[in-house]
């Protein structure tokens, strides 16, 4: 199927809410990298054990998809027909489209998580899924920046469609339900706006999805992702983790050192993922995960 055809069957939903028949819920685990997960490993500890209760898709550079790339074996054959994504520009909003169509064809998938190369679970599977799968929110950043990086992005040329009050910046890296990826790969109307006018260091990732799901379903969503990232240091990019930097200190504090809210309650596990870790970080993060991030619960 081309992205049309892609699109247009993912966005089916049936009537009749209740199935006919029974299915495991699943959590769609979407990777949008530049080439092969490089953390692979560490992922296949992650998933081991669990299988049925996830799924696996990876969109890549097209010059990947039918490489002979030695990865783990849970990303063989995971790869989806994709096309060049390039930082901050719009085609990385489609990639996001194509990853979201591709996991709502299977029935299964209730929860559509989009991580990078670069990400690591902070909580074994079953702390994650579970914490997915009960939410009664989704889990998109949103929030209105003044400034040049914020609204200096807006073209005015959106309106009215999307006016200045209504633009919004966060997070491209999202935790949602099955109703609301219908949604987004449903949407056309804001997506060709972006298309049109979000060119030229208007950096589409981080303003479309969060001013598509602010102004049309502000009520499902929490505000917030649920990916970790340093953004202390400055700069166009956040923060990068070697070898050096991966202490069990470190890990912890990632995993309870904040305070958020979940269903209605307080709760210190405010992250589930985190970025961005380097190849050289992971002969420590083996090390540490089965205690740490108690990948053998």
């Amino acid at each position: 199927m081309n992205d049309e055809e892609l699109l247009w069957r993912s966005s089916m939903v049936p009537k009749v809410k209740e199935l006919p028949f029974k299915i495991q819920p699943k959590v769609a685990f979407m990777f949008l990298t530049k080439g092969p997960v490089l953390l692979s490993p560490l992922w296949e500890l992650f998933f081991k054990g669990h299988e049925g209760f996830y799924s696996i898709y990876v969109h890549s550079h097209p010059s990947y998809n039918k490489s002979n790339i030695d990865e783990s074996f849970i990303f063989h054959g995971r790869r989806i027909p994709s096309k060049e994504v390039e930082w901050g520009k719009v085609n990385m909003v489609e990639a996001e489209k194509r990853l979201l169509a591709n996991a709502l064809l299977d029935i299964s998938n209730q929860r559509f998580v989009l991580l990078s190369e670069a990400c690591i679970p902070l909580f074994n599977f079953s702390t994650i899924y579970t914490h997915l799968m009960n939410s009664t929110k989704n889990f998109v950043e949103s929030y209105d920046q003044p400034g040049p990086s914020g609204r200096g992005r807006y073209r005015p040329r959106m309106s009215p469609t999307i006016k200045l009050p209504q633009w919004r910046k966060g997070s491209q890296w999202f935790q949602i339900d099955r109703d609301l990826a219908v949604e987004v790969v449903s949407d056309k109307t804001y997506l060709s706006i972006f298309q049109k006018y979000c060119k030229e260091w208007c950096c589409a990732d981080e303003h479309y999805l969060p001013t598509f799901v602010s102004m049309r379903f502000m009520g499902r969503n929490s505000g917030r992702t649920l990916t970790w990232v340093d953004w202390s240091k400055g700069g166009a990019h956040p923060a990068r983790f070697n070898r050096q930097d991966i202490t069990k200190e470190f890990l912890k504090k990632l995993r309870n050192e904040s305070s958020c809210e979940y269903n209605g309650k307080k709760t210190s596990i405010c992250h589930l993922f985190a970025r961005k870790f380097t190849p050289h970080a992971l002969s420590r993060l083996l090390m540490f995960a089965p205690k740490v991030m108690q990948f053998n619960q």
